[in-house]
């Protein structure tokens, strides 16, 4: 699936936070400052005090002579990267991967998401509305990479939605600090008349390392997505995860009901597809007030046994408080087992064995329907040769005389007649290299030793086999063996099974 990002600017991220806590700032210059080499300088301000030329950096000694009346408010060192974690925590119900991008901005991998509300456009729109209306400057811009929807949101002017695969374009017309370089690096390219990034993508890369580093390289690379950029996300992708936004906020117990089944039923039809099951699985509903709320629960055995799960939740729903609605459902497995599949019961040798008088009935309906000589029951039979190792049966009361060998494994599927192929080999008595079967090539991976497998004396005079478990490229597992030794008359190499 082909990536795509979303960034979120935030330009008066803390001064807007104050005006939220104190609605009589709104209206008023205000500036936050800390101290700084024996200075109290500036360190975030407020739209209305930026209208009136006061800028970061300054100090506030300076702005007060330009704006009497401002207010100057002490600066807490982290309180940035703080409140933007909890804004991230908050928009995790637009995606599952946000990471923090300090000091002002977010991260978010919408790679999947955005169809649930609408497109892409609907998507920054209703994200960006939301945040407005709590009251943050907030703009956002959606690219290819990190790096294009980082300085779109920053620098650009008209299109803050980049169409896949025209980042590349986008960036060429922006200036050189939407590459997120330092100011040193900026100064150099400003005095060397590079305005825009366009003047000097065309120079080659050995000049553009010798003059401004290998950091203004990378920086290049990961904007236009040459080079990947790693992010640490707030919560990092469980293996396996569901969410299920809702169109309108759910309320009530059923609508809550309906979110979980549909979240389980997603689950465990892919941990039933991988041979899993969970044992842990956790539930967490976002609210339309910001708050998360939810449940947990935890399996004996590992399972993926949609009802059984389901009743564990319920019991746990009245807990759950929606209060003015919940706007996203996320359900993870921390914790997932292989899980092998039970026998039947109808096969145990208690109750429900072969002399349960139902199997009797069932099969007498499937004979009459498909036809008895389709149906077999097949019993373990004294022999070496594998042809010979079992024999049919045409009622449900006959025993085994003796039981199933287990010593060694054998395939899953025999067939009737061992079919000859070609085969490559190093050393006589190695496994194949290769072989070709039906006209399809198979490379060998792995191979098991050889297991020598000779007929009864009193039944035949056929050479010996020897036996290999040999798995091809693809993770296939197949039965071959060498029939005489390899530089007998004759000798020849055929496949006689398929493992599971």
């Amino acid at each position: 699936m082909h990536k795509r990002y979303a960034s979120l600017w935030f330009r008066h991220l803390l001064t807007d936070r104050l005006a939220i806590r104190q609605p009589d700032l709104k209206n008023a210059p205000f500036v936050l400052a800390a101290p700084q080499h024996n200075r109290i300088v500036i360190t975030a301000v407020n739209a209305l005090a930026l209208q009136q030329g006061i800028t970061p950096g300054m100090a506030a000694a300076d702005a007060k002579a330009v704006i009497p009346n401002l207010k100057v408010i002490d600066d807490v060192p982290g309180r940035s990267a703080m409140l933007l974690r909890s804004i991230g925590e908050w928009c995790i119900r637009y995606s599952p991967l946000i990471a923090v991008d300090e000091p002002d901005g977010l991260i978010l991998d919408i790679t999947g998401c955005t169809h649930l509300w609408g497109g892409e456009e609907a998507y920054l729109k209703e994200v960006i509305a939301r945040l407005a209306a709590k009251g943050y400057t907030v703009r956002g811009a959606i690219a290819d990479t990190i790096g294009a929807a980082w300085a779109i949101a920053r620098f650009g002017k008209e299109q803050f939605i980049v169409e896949p695969g025209m980042h590349t374009d986008a960036m060429l017309k922006l200036s050189p600090a939407a590459l997120r370089l330092d100011s040193i690096i900026l100064d150099r390219l400003h005095k060397l008349g590079f305005y825009s990034i366009r003047r000097f993508m065309g120079l080659k890369r050995q000049a553009l390392r010798r003059r401004f580093g290998d950091h203004f390289l990378l920086r290049i690379d990961q904007a236009m997505g040459t080079i990947d950029e790693p992010l640490l996300y707030l919560h990092p992708q469980e293996a396996y995860y569901e969410h299920l936004p809702s169109l309108e906020p759910v309320r009530t117990a059923g609508g809550i009901e309906v979110a979980i089944k549909t979240l389980l039923q997603n689950l465990c039809k892919r941990l039933k597809n991988e041979g899993k099951g969970l044992r842990t699985a956790v539930l967490k509903c976002y609210r339309i007030d910001g708050k998360v709320v939810g449940a947990e629960i935890g399996t004996n055995r590992p399972t993926y046994n949609t009802t059984h799960l389901f009743k564990l939740f319920e019991l746990k729903i009245a807990s759950i408080e929606p209060a003015l609605g919940i706007e996203l459902f996320t359900l993870t497995a921390p914790k997932v087992e292989d899980i092998s599949i039970e026998q039947e019961a109808i096969w145990a040798p208690d109750g429900c064995g072969l002399n349960n008088s139902r199997l009797a009935e069932l099969l007498d309906k499937l004979a009459n329907k498909i036809g008895a000589n389709n149906i077999h029951r097949y019993l373990p039979q004294e022999s070496y040769w594998p042809e010979r190792t079992t024999k049919k049966t045409l009622n449900l009361t006959e025993n085994a005389v003796n039981g199933w060998s287990i010593s060694r494994p054998r395939p899953s599927l025999l067939l009737k007649k061992p079919e000859p192929i070609a085969v490559t080999f190093k050393l006589p008595d190695n496994p194949p290299m290769l072989f070709v079967y039906k006209g399809e090539k198979h490379i060998v991976k792995k191979a098991d030793d050889a297991e020598r497998i000779e007929p009864e004396w009193w039944r035949t005079t056929r050479p010996h086999r020897d036996y290999y478990i040999v798995e091809d490229e693809q993770g296939r597992r197949y039965w071959l063996f060498r029939s005489g030794h390899f530089d007998a008359e004759g000798s020849r190499w055929y496949i006689h099974g398929f493992f599971a």
